[in-house]
Order: structure tokens, then C-alpha cells, then sequence
């Protein structure tokens, strides 16, 4: 039985490992007839070995690699969480026995067939001090597949079946040399489901119902603690960077500074994520503004709402949101302030006006965006100086790997309310980069995330 403090770090976990586990389930206008609803679950998917394909980013298998600072007695609990497709078909009685049909009305209902899903996972504990000069901790393990029946009427009824899966959780632990005691935990999965298992041919839509669908992975400690791999201490930085994490992307869960749990996903997030408090429920697509959503689904006609309705119960209950969403709930989606910070006491008059706003150029002549420069290597850099883009570990967006070693120009040099400097820039190859000029829209770097580009500037070269 799993420790009250491991079943405590799973809970505060849910949310945002279910908003994982059901990205891309479903998509707007929730139809199974819609176009996106055509091509699902492109996340974390780990297809079958007979299906598996690298050209096609088609993968049986995920790693992930975590960093520990573990005591004698801590022990680990890896839960694997992922969904299984089920097909449904609609099936009529034509005499000569069942047979699958394209829709069926009963009693003013329509049903379709569809893919549903059902939440699955499984469970590895371990104590970690088992794990060190030891082989590979191996846990197979099966999700069996099951036939069910749904007599609508006396001629037609629902059939839903699950295909069988067998899978792989390993687990490998290495100290690692230095004073600091650090153990380097490898967690792979892998899907092993056998050809022999599969009926048919495999097309993708096929090869989903043997794959495990949204694989995620959670781990928590009884004591001891993670290391984060996006912010990590200076002493486990070069630990840090020998992390190889295949296909997922791990991240310290709970509330900020707790160190007792983490993520890995398939998808990009931030240290100690959280779901909104203002998100009335999961609408599958958390690249989208829910207030959007809820506004388009509100359109849908009633005819597309019964198809809504007639694909999967999640895309019902979403509807019913929807349609039922009180006028003060649905006036938080609209945006929310976070970070609020007191305004301290006002003080005694400036009579020397020196304590006029430093972003106003009119109370403030010493900070200039377009004079002010910033020293990179020993070169001052300021607008028009060229500089090459390394962006910084820290970034969470995927687009900027396209930006890694381009070269650019520096519009302006900026200063926030925190005192950081942040460079505005453009790119060089961008045909659209007077645009960007025109309208104010840059491109924003921090001075350690630039190496200076030798040569004249761009400014020199306009006024030569």
C-alpha cells in the first residue's frame, strides 16, 4: 500500500496531469465528423513496436531522466498514467446476424461510432538505496482487452471493444561521482505489445487502439528531494545538463519550493504548474483561451449540438458547461491579474523631483531606449549593433529552437520595473522585420542570451 504522502502527491498532481492526459482527446467543434477530430492524439503516444517508425515520429518508447537527493530510507512511487482507445461501433441486426452500420436514431437519439478512451495506469515502488549497483529494476506489465454490448433496441445496439496491451516500466539508478551524493534516475516505457495481438492491418487509427495514448509519468518521494532541470542549483548544473530526456519533459509539481514531486509529460511546462482557478473545466485544447471556446461552442447549432452530444460524454458534459455557465464564472475567463504586489506608504514630498516615473522619457532624459546601451563582452551594444541569438534554457516556447544562432538586429535596449535589461530586437533574414519596426513588435532577449556580431554596425552602415 502506497504511503498517505505519495497518495497526497498524486492528488495535487490531478488537475494538471488529467489536462495532460486529455490534450488533443477531443477538439472543437467536438463532432466525431469534424476535421480535427479525424487525426487525434498526437501527444505522448507510444505505438506498438509493428507500427513503430522514425520517419514518421512514431516512437514504442519514452525516457526520462531525473536528478535525486536522496536519504537511506527514500523510496520512490512511479505512476504511469495513459489512456486505451475503445471503438465503438453502432451495429444493426440485418437477419443474418450484426453488422456495422454508419448511425442509428433511437428514441430521437443518434448514436455514432466513435474512439472513447479509458484512463489507465500503473504503479512501481521502489526504495532507491535497492536500486544503486544494481541491474535495471524491470516491471512488465498487461492491460487485458474486453468486449462489451449495449442493446439500444431489440435490433440495434453499441459495441465496444478493447484490444489487449502489454507493456515496460524500467528503472535504472546511478550515483553520481562528486560530494554532493546526487542519483541520476533513468524511468523508460516502453510498449511491447506483440504483432500476434493485433487483428488487421495497421493504418494509424488502428495502430492508436494498441499504443498507449497520452503516456505521462508522475513521481513522488517519502523524503529527500527532486532537482529541478529547468532552474537547478549552480552546484547540479553540469549534472543537469547530462539529463537525456526522450520524448518528455520533466517538472517539479506541488506548490513553489516543494521538491517532492515531479511531472514528466510529453508536452512543455513550467516548474510547479497549476490549471487556472478561473478554467470552469477541461475544454482538451490547452493552447486555446477557454473564454473562446466557450463562445464558439455557443454557436454550434442544435443540429451540431446533437452531434456533439452523439460522439463522446465528454464533448456532452463540456456542451453542458457551456450552455449552463454562470454570467459571474463566465466573467473570469475574460482575464485575470495575477501577482498583485502592495504599494508601499507614500513618503515625504520630493522637492528635488527625483522621484519622477523612470519609464517617462518627459521626467526622466537619462533613460532613452534608443541611446542607451548595455555592455556584452566588453562591447557596448545598443540599437543598431548585430548580435547572435542563443536562446536560454529557461524558455518554455518549442519555436524558439528555430532562433538558436540566428543573427540580429538590436532596436532598442529596455529596462523593467525589476531593473533587468532586456534587449529588442529584429531579425536579420526576416523579410518582415520593417514591419515589425513599424508596428513596435520585437523580439525580446536578455544580454547573457546575445553574443556580439563583429563588424559595423547596422547603424554605421546606414550612415556611411
Amino acid at each position: 500500500m502506497p504511503d498517505t504522502a505519495l497518495s497526497d502527491a498524486f492528488q495535487q498532481a490531478r488537475a494538471v496531469a488529467d489536462a495532460v492526459l486529455y490534450e488533443g482527446c477531443l477538439l472543437y467543434p467536438y463532432r466525431a465528423d469534424a476535421a480535427k477530430n479525424q487525426l487525434r492524439w498526437q501527444f505522448g503516444v507510444l505505438v506498438p513496436p509493428a507500427y513503430a517508425n522514425d520517419a514518421l515520429g512514431e516512437y514504442t518508447w519514452s525516457q526520462t531522466q531525473l536528478l535525486v537527493e536522496p536519504r537511506p530510507d527514500t523510496r520512490l512511487h512511479w505512476r504511469l498514467r495513459f489512456l486505451q482507445a475503445q471503438r465503438r461501433t453502432v451495429e444493426t441486426d440485418f437477419g443474418d446476424g450484426y453488422h456495422p452500420v454508419p448511425s442509428a436514431e433511437i428514441d430521437g437519439v443518434i448514436h455514432l461510432p466513435f474512439d472513447e478512451t479509458v484512463e489507465q495506469s500503473t504503479d512501481l515502488v521502489v526504495t532507491l538505496s535497492d536500486l544503486v549497483n544494481a541491474s535495471d529494476h524491470i516491471q512488465p506489465f498487461d492491460i487485458p482487452g474486453t468486449t462489451e454490448t449495449d442493446q439500444l433496441s431489440p435490433t440495434v445496439r453499441l459495441h465496444r471493444v478493447r484490444h489487449p496491451l502489454h507493456a515496460e516500466l524500467r528503472l535504472h539508478a546511478d550515483l553520481l561521482p562528486g560530494p554532493y551524493g546526487l542519483l541520476r534516475l533513468t524511468a523508460t516505457v516502453t510498449n511491447r505489445t506483440e504483432r500476434k495481438s493485433i487483428v488487421g492491418s495497421l493504418e494509424r487509427p488502428e495502430a492508436l487502439r494498441y499504443s498507449l495514448i497520452a503516456a505521462h509519468s508522475v513521481f513522488a518521494l517519502t523524503s529527500g528531494g527532486f532537482v529541478s532541470l529547468l532552474d537547478p542549483p549552480e552546484w547540479a548544473k553540469a549534472a543537469v545538463r547530462e539529463c537525456r530526456n526522450v520524448r518528455t519533459w520533466p517538472v517539479m509539481l506541488g506548490p513553489e519550493g516543494s521538491r517532492e514531486a515531479m511531472l514528466s509529460a510529453p508536452v512543455i511546462l513550467y516548474d510547479h504548474p497549476v490549471v487556472a482557478p478561473e478554467s470552469p473545466g477541461d475544454m482538451f485544447d490547452a493552447l486555446e483561451i477557454d473564454e473562446l471556446l466557450v463562445l464558439r461552442t455557443l454557436t454550434l447549432t442544435d443540429e451540431e449540438k446533437r452531434l456533439v452530444r452523439a460522439t463522446d460524454p465528454r464533448g456532452e458534459a463540456l456542451l453542458g458547461r457551456a450552455e449552463t455557465l454562470p454570467p459571474e464564472v463566465f466573467e473570469r475567463l475574460h482575464g485575470a491579474i495575477r501577482q498583485l504586489r502592495p504599494v508601499p506608504a507614500a513618503g515625504p514630498p520630493d522637492v528635488f523631483g527625483t522621484d519622477g516615473p523612470w519609464w517617462d522619457p518627459g521626467a526622466d532624459s537619462s533613460v532613452d531606449p534608443a541611446t542607451d546601451t548595455v555592455v556584452i563582452d566588453g562591447t557596448a551594444v545598443g540599437r543598431g549593433s548585430r548580435v547572435r541569438l542563443h536562446p536560454g534554457g529557461r524558455r518554455s516556447d518549442a519555436q524558439d529552437m528555430f532562433l538558436v544562432d540566428r543573427v540580429a538586429t538590436v532596436q532598442a535596449v529596455l529596462l523593467d520595473v525589476d531593473g533587468s535589461t532586456h534587449l529588442a530586437v529584429t531579425l536579420d533574414d526576416d523579410p518582415a522585420a520593417d514591419l515589425q519596426i513599424l508596428q513596435g513588435r520585437f523580439r525580446y532577449f536578455a544580454p547573457e542570451e546575445v553574443t556580439v556580431v563583429s563588424g559595423v554596425s547596422t547603424s554605421e552602415v546606414e550612415r556611411a
